[in-house]
């Protein structure tokens, strides 16, 4: 079955929304306990976002669930063990989630240039303005860091 340009740019969504939550949860024991905490929130809300999102998505758009790129996984995750290395280890993580969300804020603004299902609009919309939230998150933890 072929996706329309719409269903792509969802699909593109869900699947950057669930690789951030992935990235965080393999990479918890990274993180210093205090930093684990400060983020833990906003990955369980994104959890959250993303269930209802697929729910909406399944619904409105006819958009079914797929796997995840397990490669790929395994590609970041040899990538960034390799950083850590030569780097503070929360910082390489924070760098890195830093990354996913920008992954996340592209497909994100990609999807709003397709009109979007009533339902959608209001769940991607805090989608955008949780991941605004963590964005700032992370650079204080990282500007805090470095000092």
């Amino acid at each position: 079955m072929f996706l329309d340009n719409r269903q792509v740019a969802m699909d593109s969504v869900l699947e950057a929304l669930a690789d951030s939550i992935d990235y965080f949860q393999d990479n918890l024991e990274r993180l210093r306990p205090s930093l684990r905490e400060t983020l833990k929130p906003h990955y369980e809300a994104r959890a959250k976002a993303l269930q209802k999102l697929r729910e909406l998505a399944r619904r409105h758009l006819k958009l079914l669930p797929r796997d995840a790129d397990v490669e790929r996984d395994d590609y970041m995750w040899l990538w960034s063990r390799l950083k850590s290395f030569v780097g503070n280890e929360s910082q390489v993580v924070i760098g890195e989630l830093l990354e996913q969300e920008r992954v996340l804020m592209q497909a994100l603004a990609t999807l709003y240039t397709h009109p979007l299902p009533n339902p959608l609009e209001p769940v991607v919309e805090q989608c955008w303005k949780e991941c605004r939230a963590l964005i700032r998150e992370l650079y204080r933890l990282q500007k805090g860091r470095r000092r």
